[in-house]
C-alpha cells in the first residue's frame, strides 16, 4: 500500500493545496496531510483551525488523513512507515527549494519526494498571500476552500 505525506503548514489550506492532493488521489492508497508545528513561526489560524479546516474539507474523502508533527519531515515519515512525502511546485524558485530539501531527505533515509506541478489556475496561490489579503480585508473565496472562513 503506497502511502504519501503532505507536509506544510496550511496557514491556511489553498485551493492550490487541494489540487495538489485531489491529483494525487490516484497515486496513493492514502495521503496524510501533515500540518507542521514550528514554534519559530507565527501563525495567523491556530493549530486546530488549521486541521479543522481540512478535516472539514475532506470529511467524505477516506483516502485523506490529518496529522499534527514537530521535528523533520522524514522522521514523521519513518514514525508512521511512510515512503513518500509529495509535495507541489508553482515555479522555478519552489523547484529549487524544494529539490534541495528532497535531496537532503533522501541522503537522509530511503523516503522519495513526489513532485506534483500545480494548474496553471492555481499556481499563484500561496498561503502568504491569502494571508495578506485576508490581513487587509480582501475577498480570499477565489484561493481557499469552503472550510477556511472568509473573513477575520
Amino acid at each position: 500500500m503506497k502511502r504519501a505525506i503532505f507536509p506544510g503548514s496550511f496557514d491556511p489550506i489553498t485551493l492550490g493545496h487541494v489540487d495538489v492532493i485531489n491529483r494525487a488521489l490516484p497515486l496513493f492508497a492514502e495521503i496524510i496531510v501533515a500540518v507542521g508545528i514550528n514554534t519559530d513561526k507565527t501563525y495567523l489560524f491556530s493549530l486546530e483551525e488549521r486541521v479543522n479546516f481540512i478535516k472539514k474539507h475532506y470529511a467524505n474523502e477516506p483516502k485523506v488523513k490529518v496529522e499534527t508533527y514537530a521535528g523533520l519531515t522524514i522522521d514523521f515519515c519513518q514514525k508512521l512507515d511512510i515512503d513518500f512525502i509529495l509535495r507541489g511546485l508553482r515555479n522555478p524558485a519552489d523547484f529549487e527549494f524544494e529539490k534541495a530539501i528532497a535531496q537532503t531527505n533522501r541522503k537522509l533515509s530511503t523516503v522519495e519526494t513526489v513532485f506534483l506541478l500545480t494548474s496553471a489556475d492555481t499556481s499563484f496561490i500561496s498561503s502568504s498571500i491569502v494571508r495578506d489579503v485576508l490581513r487587509n480585508g480582501g475577498d480570499i473565496s477565489g484561493f481557499v476552500p469552503e472550510s477556511v472562513p472568509k473573513k477575520l
